[in-house]
């Protein structure tokens, strides 16, 4: 399972280079859990989950209890990087279905506000 979800990882990372964003981190960890990629699109600092799914929607994958723990742990690396503390920050999410060689993204930027609604 761990070796699929880097598999994806990489590929949403590959991908969103391609879309102009540059990485920050990956696989942040802290007490609170963990951010699959952290990056950052022109001055904003950009939190992204990417959920593979077979079928249905990423994003309804997402739920308040996981967008909670994003976004403590979000605050921890901001607070981990100070020069990024006053930067406009968002949570996105990655919907991945295909395979890692062929994806297919749905990426809704913005998926949910730092108060954790959509």
């Amino acid at each position: 399972m761990r070796k699929t979800g880097s598999e994806w990882e990489a590929a949403v990372e590959a991908w969103l280079r391609k879309a102009g964003l540059r990485p920050l981190a990956r696989n942040y960890f802290c007490r609170y859990g963990e951010i699959d990629l952290i990056m950052r699109d022109g001055d904003s600092v950009v939190f992204v989950e990417s959920r593979y799914r077979n079928t249905g929607d990423g994003l309804a994958s997402v739920g308040a209890s996981k967008r909670m723990k994003l976004q403590r742990t979000a605050s921890m690396y901001l607070q981990a990087n100070p020069a990024l503390a006053n930067a406009p920050c968002r949570f996105d999410v990655v919907g991945c279905r295909g395979t890692p060689e062929k994806p297919d993204f749905d990426w809704v930027k913005g998926a949910f506000d730092a108060d954790g609604t959509s």
